[in-house]
């Protein structure tokens, strides 16, 4: 058997690598944006979100997500009644089915229930079905447990890819997501979530915060409570107007997007 060695004669390529290596550090420049919109909270390339209104609106929107959770969304519940703030709720379908005396709570005292999901997954690696199914069967759980509600949908974590966007619309929601967070999910106290959240706000902003999480329910959201009495006690003070996303969106607003 014989072995036939092929010599290249690379004088004659050379002038193609340089334009290699700039296609491949393109490609992965572009795969490292795309990630990165796809799990931003204000990235508009797979699809326009609700993100909020624009710099020096008076207005600010707080939103929680991951209930219903015992027993902290009831105990928001009174913070929020104490200064007669409405917030929205991005509920989870499977707490929804457990405690949907909570989320009538929530519903009667004027808040605004939103779709976030069923089983709270990362939607950018679900297919087009797992997607639709997580919606509808949240969907289905809201209603059972309050009848016809606002159609907001806010997708776990953030993440997002077209599919998903396009398939919420398709079931007549509308995707919310936020441009500020108090960062609370593992937050040591109050103090560092008001900090969080007095960092960024500009007016106009769309505020995400937790009333309960993901992985189970019952957790411990105390420093959100507190965090949410202080918030609104500061930025009352300073002329500010607390709305619901549903007053945001209204058109006329002047909302970033829909």
């Amino acid at each position: 058997m014989k072995c036939h060695l092929f010599v290249v004669d690379c004088g004659k390529c050379n002038y193609n690598l340089p334009m290699v290596g700039y296609a491949l550090t393109a490609a992965l420049a572009a795969a490292s944006a795309a990630g990165y919109q796809s799990m931003a909270p204000t990235g508009q390339w797979f699809g326009r979100t609700f993100v909020g209104l624009g710099r020096g609106s008076k207005q600010l929107a707080l939103t929680y997500d991951d209930g219903p959770n015992d027993p902290h969304t009831l105990r928001l519940l009174e913070i929020l009644h104490k200064h007669n703030v409405q917030a929205t709720f991005f509920l989870i379908g499977r707490y929804v089915q457990q405690r949907p005396d909570i989320v009538r709570d929530v519903v009667q005292a004027g808040h605004v229930a939103g779709n976030h999901t069923f089983t709270h997954p990362l939607l950018i690696f679900k297919s087009a079905a797992q997607i639709r199914s997580e919606l509808k069967a949240c969907q289905r759980a809201l209603h059972d447990a309050v009848g016809e509600h606002c159609s907001l949908f806010r997708p776990p974590f953030g993440g997002r890819r077209p599919a998903v966007l396009r398939i919420a619309r398709q079931m007549g929601l509308a995707p919310v997501m936020w441009n500020v967070t108090g960062y609370d999910w593992n937050a040591p106290s109050a103090e560092y979530i008001e900090g969080k959240v007095t960092r960024r706000v500009r007016g106009g902003n769309v505020i995400l915060l937790h009333d309960g999480g993901h992985l189970h329910m019952g957790s411990d959201r105390s420093a959100t409570v507190l965090a949410t009495d202080r918030l609104i006690g500061r930025y009352r003070a300073q002329g500010y107007e607390f709305v619901t996303i549903p007053e945001m969106m209204r058109p006329g607003v002047g909302g970033s997007a829909a």
